[in-house]
């Protein structure tokens, strides 16, 4: 094998993506920081007990594990960073008041999240911690919408969905409550077959409104057509009522309600939304309210956010048209060397050219020329035409 070959869904950046990945980063990140979320950046390593804590078996199976030299104790590569800032928020911030946060960082997972989906993704999201209401859901939808915008990203469908419909129908059924997960797989994959024959002992109202979700999938309506189907419970009433506020708040091309989608089930705890733009399979934005994952940090605190992959995005933009460079000679003359100091602080770039070679770019193309004036003159800029 050889020594250059990466591991399966691991590969490297090379210069122009790395470029629309970090021009990305900077302007979701100041998108962010103009609706008034705080920049923090935890550690790529953390003991188990602490990076898993809250988030079910959805992160566990992506979580690499490892001993630390130093304690002995079983530490963990971070596969998702929406639990260490809350842990950031519950223990160290410890404020009693709304808090805003934001991240940007490398995450690494032992598979692909997806179809075409690296293992190694750029991750970059919002939290929200401290509001129970549903106008900090909203506010977290509008910001990952208003960062695709800002980012280029057009034709955003999204996506909503409520965890509080499947544990509001089987409140009052032990049975379903028995088979909780096997519920949520069978939904998640709409397996009506698998679901009618779960379902067969359960109570006639609690398997009528089970068999009934995985059609429940369209524009608004659906709330509606919900609303006459399912058990008038104040739970169900709750989160449809939550779900056509959203619908109703999201600046999007399109909306679709989906009552089946049990996609982050065991992590969220309430609304969840993705988005989704044509022609990928994956969502290139995922979020939803998480109270829990707060709670078992020993401060209950509720918490929305979303997450992003910067990959993701960067792959489904096109390419950047390559930047207008300037050649400057090797050369110690004082007054080159200020004229060129000149040139960059104005926002030119200038590619020295080393001597006896030749150079390459992904990024720019040199189109002037540092050049002397005649007689030991001073230097000025010429393109190629006038060489």
């Amino acid at each position: 094998m050889p020594n250059w070959l990466l591991p399966e869904f691991i590969a490297d950046v090379l210069p122009s993506e790395a470029r629309k990945m970090e021009d990305l980063r900077r302007v979701i990140l100041d998108e962010f920081r103009s609706y008034g979320y705080e920049l923090v950046i935890p550690p790529m390593l953390e003991y188990l007990e602490s990076l898993l804590t809250g988030v079910g078996q959805d992160t566990e199976i992506y979580t690499f594990k490892l001993i630390d030299q130093l304690s002995g104790r079983t530490m963990g590569v971070r596969a998702d960073m929406t639990t260490q800032v809350a842990r950031i928020d519950a223990h160290l911030l410890n404020r009693n008041s709304v808090t805003r946060l934001c991240y940007a960082g490398s995450i690494l997972h032992t598979r692909p999240s997806g179809l075409q989906a690296t293992r190694e993704p750029l991750q970059i999201g919002a939290e929200i911690f401290g509001y129970q209401g549903i106008e900090a859901d909203a506010e977290i939808q509008a910001l990952a919408l208003s960062s695709l915008k800002a980012a280029g990203i057009a034709g955003v469908c999204l996506d909503l969905s409520h965890v509080g419909v499947l544990k509001a129908l089987i409140a009052s059924d032990p049975l379903a409550q028995l088979f909780e997960a096997q519920l949520f797989d069978l939904l998640e994959t709409k397996d009506m077959p698998g679901l009618i024959e779960l379902t067969r002992d359960f109570h006639a109202d609690t398997r009528k409104a089970l068999l009934a979700l995985p059609d429940m999938y369209g524009d608004t309506n659906v709330l509606d057509e919900a609303r006459k189907v399912l058990p008038d419970t104040e739970g169900i009433a709750k989160a449809l009522g939550e779900l056509e506020y959203l619908a109703e708040q999201a600046d999007s091309k399109r909306v679709t309600i989906d009552l089946a989608d049990m996609h982050g089930y065991h992590y969220h705890n309430g609304v969840m939304f993705a988005a989704y733009v044509p022609g990928l399979p994956n969502a290139i934005a995922r979020g939803g309210r998480y109270d829990h994952v707060a709670e078992a940090f020993g401060r209950s605190r509720p918490a929305t956010g979303f997450s992003m992959d910067l990959r993701e995005l960067a792959r489904i933009l096109p390419s950047a048209e390559k930047r207008h460079a300037i050649l400057a000679p090797w050369n110690n003359d004082a007054s080159l060397q200020q004229k060129i100091r000149e040139l960059r602080a104005s926002g030119e770039i200038v590619v020295y050219g080393l001597p006896d070679s030749r150079s390459e770019h992904d990024e720019f193309v040199c189109d002037r020329y540092l050049v002397q004036e005649a007689n030991g003159g001073g230097w000025i800029v010429e393109t190629a035409s006038n060489e």
